[in-house]
């Protein structure tokens, strides 16, 4: 688990208290085409997989990455989020919740030819980023497919940024419903940075822009570290 101060233990604080809003975000008018084209792309990037999900969240994604896949395992570190991922449609036979933190991966139970994280990679710090990497790969099968999926940064539709840290990260000023106000973590890499940083472990990379999120799918390669 994280430090009881680190902005990843900050995070989950956050996330515990936004559960019931969370989804809120998804209905932004602007946005419906790109993430009706998204949930398509992912009912067929995944199918006949095993897939992991990391920081399911609430389940938003979850249906969209189970109906073609063999199975779904998501997890969050979150039961309060997780609560409400288990209300959703999805077949019991063959989609799993369970309670895990990102960073620190089940690693006794089964690997994966495949692994999503939806809006996640954006609240990983540029620091922690090769440990989180190098830990999902340890739980996927040599040539698994992985898909990340996150917010690009659009003036008018984005939340402002409040602040640039000394290491690069950005940070927004957040209000939730019951007034609480909060600073996170959201960083919006660049195509050129998202390459860079799954290199090492690629035996092919490709990200996809679209108006309001990017796509970085890749292959893992024969020997990941």
């Amino acid at each position: 688990m994280a430090p009881v101060n680190s902005p990843a233990a900050d995070l989950q604080r956050y996330y515990a208290r936004r559960a019931a809003e969370y989804e809120a975000i998804f209905a932004k008018p602007e946005r419906q085409a790109d993430l009706a084209r998204l949930k398509i792309d992912l009912a067929e990037t995944f199918r006949g997989r095993s897939v992991i999900e990391i920081a399911c969240g609430t389940g938003y994604w979850t249906p969209h990455v189970a109906r073609h896949a063999a199975r779904v395992d998501a997890f969050d570190i979150n039961e309060e989020t997780l609560a409400i991922a288990r209300t959703k449609a999805v077949d019991p036979a063959r989609v799993r919740f369970a309670l895990a933190d990102a960073y620190a991966l089940p690693s006794s139970g089964p690997r994966y030819d495949a692994a999503f994280a939806g809006f996640w990679w954006s609240h990983i710090t540029k620091r922690d980023l090769p440990r989180f990497l190098q830990g999902l790969h340890r739980v996927l099968l040599p040539g698994a497919r992985v898909v990340f999926l996150d917010n690009r940064y659009v003036a008018g539709s984005s939340t402002p940024v409040s602040r640039t840290d000394p290491e690069g990260n950005t940070w927004q000023a957040r209000v939730l419903a019951d007034g609480s106000r909060h600073e996170v973590l959201k960083n919006f890499p660049e195509p050129a940075e998202l390459r860079a940083a799954v290199q090492p472990y690629a035996a092919a990379a490709d990200v996809r822009l679209i108006d309001y999120y990017w796509w970085l799918e890749y292959t893992l390669g024969d020997t990941p570290r």
